[in-house]
C-alpha cells in the first residue's frame, strides 16, 4: 500500500478559524542538566516528610516580616535545608508568584552555611523569580556574587532565563546588551549561549528581531545545527523558513530530522500540504525516516484543510511503516474531528487510544472541553470532568478555565466550588488564573462568605490573589460592614508584598485603598 504522505491529494478549503497547536519538542535545555545534582529516588515516607518540610518552609517565607524573622523561624522549625528541599521550595514560590524579596532572603540564607552550594536549578529559578518582578539590579548582584562563589552554576540556561525576563519588558537592544554582560560571567561564552539568546528572541520578541540579531552576531559565534533548528522552529512564513533552510545548507550544516520537521510543520500550518509531501520524499532520499512528530504535523495540516478522515488514515499508515502513534498524534486527529463538530468520531478515537494501551491526557480532554464550551454544553463538560476524576487524569489549568468560565456563564456556583475544592485538595491547576473567574462568579451572585473562604484557601497555599479580585471582594466587605474580615485579608495580602493599606479615616471608620507598586528597574 502506498504511503498517503507521498501521494498528492486534492483538498477542500477550510472554513475553520481554529489553528491546532502542534508543538515540536527538540533540544530542550533540561531543568537540571548537571549530573552532579541528579536526584536519587525517595521512598514514599521520605517524600511525605519532604513535602511536609516544603509546606513548613513556604509558610515561613510567606509569613515572615523580615529576613531576621525568617532566619529565626527556620531555625526554630528544625527543617534541614537540603538541595532537594530548596529546589522544591523555590519552584513553589515561582509558580505561586510569591514575594521575590523573601525568596531571595531564603536563597541567601541557605548559602551562608559552610560547605553548602546551590544547584543550577535553584539559581535559575531564583533568577526567574527576580526577573518576573523586574528586580534586574538584584539579578546582576546575585550573578556577580555567584561568579565569586561558584561560577560553574552559571550556564547557557542561565543566560536564557535572564534574557527571557529582560526581553519580556525591554527592547531588543537592551536584551542584547544584557546578553553581552554574560561574557564575564559564563565560564564558556560560546555558541550555546548565542543559541540561548536566539531562543529567547524567538519566544519573547519577533522572528524578524531574531533574524536581525542572528545576522549581526553570527560572525562572533559559529552557528551550528542547533542554531538553525531554533530559528527554523520559530518561523510561521514558509518563505522565511525556506531561506534559512537554504542558508543552512550553504554553510555546510546538514539538516537533521528536527530541521525537516520544523520546515514540514511550517508548511502544514501554512496549508501548503503538497510542499510538505515533497519534503517527506526528500527525507526518505536522505535516509531520514519520518517520526511521530512528522506525522503529527501532517495530521494537523490535514485538519486545517478540512480533511479529518484522511488524518485518521495517517494513524493506520504510521503503524505500517513502524512508527506507532502516541497520545499527541491521537490528540491531533481528535482535534480535527472536534473542529469538524463530529464529536462521536472523536469519542471513538479516544476509545481506540485506550484499546492501544494509550491513556488520554489533559490535552485530550481539553479538546472536547473547548468544543463543549463554545457550544455551551454544561452537561457534557461536567460529565467529562467526572470521567477525568474517575480515570485519575488531573485537569490542567486550561481544563479548569474552560470549566470555570462555563460555570460562570451559566451561574453554577455549586459546580464551580466543587471544582475549586478539588483543586485545593489535589493540587492541580493554577489558582491565580482560575480564581479571577471564580471570584467574579461568587461576587456577581453575592456569595461573599464563599468568596472569602476561597480567598483564604488560596493564600494558605502560598498563592497571591490578584489585586483585581481583592478590590471586588473589598467592596462587598465594605458594603457588608465586615471590617475585621477586610483587615484580615488585607494583612495576608500585604505578606505577599502588596501595597494594600488599611487605616482609620477622620470619622473613625476604616479607610481602605489599594494600589499596585510599579516595579522600577534599570541597567548598570
Amino acid at each position: 500500500m502506498a504511503l498517503l504522505l507521498l501521494k498528492p491529494i486534492s483538498y477542500l478549503s477550510s472554513t475553520e478559524r481554529y489553528v491546532p497547536s502542534i508543538f515540536l519538542s527538540f533540544y530542550l535545555l533540561h531543568d537540571n542538566p548537571n549530573p552532579i545534582y541528579s536526584r536519587r529516588p525517595f521512598s514514599s515516607s521520605q517524600n511525605s516528610t519532604l513535602d511536609h518540610d516544603v509546606e513548613n518552609v513556604l509558610r515561613v517565607i510567606t509569613t515572615s516580616s523580615s529576613s531576621m524573622d525568617m532566619r529565626q523561624s527556620l531555625k526554630s522549625s528544625g527543617v534541614f535545608l537540603s538541595n532537594d528541599l530548596i529546589d522544591r521550595v523555590l519552584k513553589r514560590v515561582r509558580f505561586s508568584h510569591g514575594n521575590p524579596l523573601r525568596a531571595l532572603d531564603f536563597f541567601n540564607l541557605a548559602a551562608t552555611r559552610r560547605g553548602f552550594y546551590h544547584t543550577p536549578f535553584s539559581l535559575d529559578t531564583m533568577l526567574y523569580i527576580l526577573g518576573r518582578s523586574r528586580k534586574f539590579d538584584l539579578i546582576w548582584e546575585l550573578l556577580y556574587d555567584m561568579k565569586r562563589k561558584d561560577q560553574s552554576l552559571i550556564s547557557p540556561r542561565t543566560v536564557q532565563v535572564v534574557s527571557a525576563r529582560i526581553a519580556k519588558v525591554c527592547s531588543v537592544r537592551q536584551t542584547v546588551e544584557s546578553f553581552r554582560k554574560f561574557r564575564k560571567l559564563v565560564p564558556e561564552f560560546n555558541t550555546n549561549c548565542f543559541n540561548a539568546l536566539l531562543r529567547t528572541l524567538c519566544q519573547e520578541k519577533s522572528m524578524t528581531d531574531a533574524r536581525n540579531v542572528y545576522h549581526n552576531l553570527k560572525h562572533e559565534f559559529r552557528p551550528n545545527l542547533r542554531t538553525f533548528n531554533i530559528l527554523l522552529s520559530g518561523w510561521k512564513s514558509p518563505e522565511e523558513a525556506e531561506g534559512f533552510f537554504q542558508e543552512m545548507r550553504e554553510m555546510g550544516v546538514k539538516p537533521d530530522l528536527v530541521s525537516y520537521n520544523c520546515l514540514i510543520d511550517v508548511y502544514c500550518k501554512g496549508r501548503e500540504i503538497d510542499k510538505a509531501y515533497k519534503l517527506v520524499d526528500e527525507m526518505r532520499e536522505q535516509n531520514i525516516c519520518p517520526d511521530v512528530i512528522t506525522y503529527t504535523s501532517m495530521i494537523g495540516g490535514l485538519g486545517l484543510v478540512g480533511q479529518p478522515d484522511k488524518s485518521r488514515y495517517v494513524l493506520k499508515e504510521m503503524r505500517e511503516y513502524g512508527c506507532y502513534p502516541d497520545v499527541a498524534a491521537y490528540n491531533a486527529v481528535i482535534r480535527n474531528f472536534c473542529i469538524a463538530k463530529r464529536i462521536d468520531d472523536a469519542y471513538s478515537l479516544m476509545c481506540e487510544m485506550l484499546g492501544k494501551g494509550l491513556s488520554p491526557n489533559a490535552t485530550t480532554y481539553n479538546v472536547f472541553l473547548r468544543s463543549f464550551f463554545w457550544s455551551n454544553d454544561l452537561r457534557s463538560s461536567w460529565s467529562l470532568y467526572q470521567r477525568m476524576k474517575k480515570t485519575g487524569c488531573p485537569p490542567n489549568t486550561q481544563s479548569c478555565l474552560f470549566l470555570t468560565r462555563l460555570f460562570r456563564r451559566q451561574e453554577k456556583v455549586d459546580m464551580a466550588l466543587e471544582l475549586w475544592n478539588d483543586m485545593v485538595e489535589k493540587g492541580f491547576g493554577s489558582y491565580i488564573l482560575v480564581s479571577d473567574v471564580l471570584f467574579d462568579l461568587l461576587c456577581d451572585m453575592g456569595k461573599l462568605v464563599e468568596a472569602e473562604r476561597c480567598f483564604l484557601q488560596m493564600m494558605e497555599k502560598g498563592q497571591r490573589p490578584s489585586n483585581v479580585s481583592f478590590r471586588r471582594i473589598k467592596v462587598l466587605l465594605e458594603l457588608a460592614n465586615k471590617e475585621e474580615a477586610l483587615r484580615n485579608l488585607s494583612q495576608k495580602m500585604a505578606a505577599f508584598g502588596s501595597s494594600i493599606q488599611v487605616s482609620k479615616s477622620d470619622d473613625g471608620s476604616l479607610d481602605k485603598s489599594s494600589s499596585d507598586l510599579l516595579p522600577c528597574f534599570h541597567f548598570r
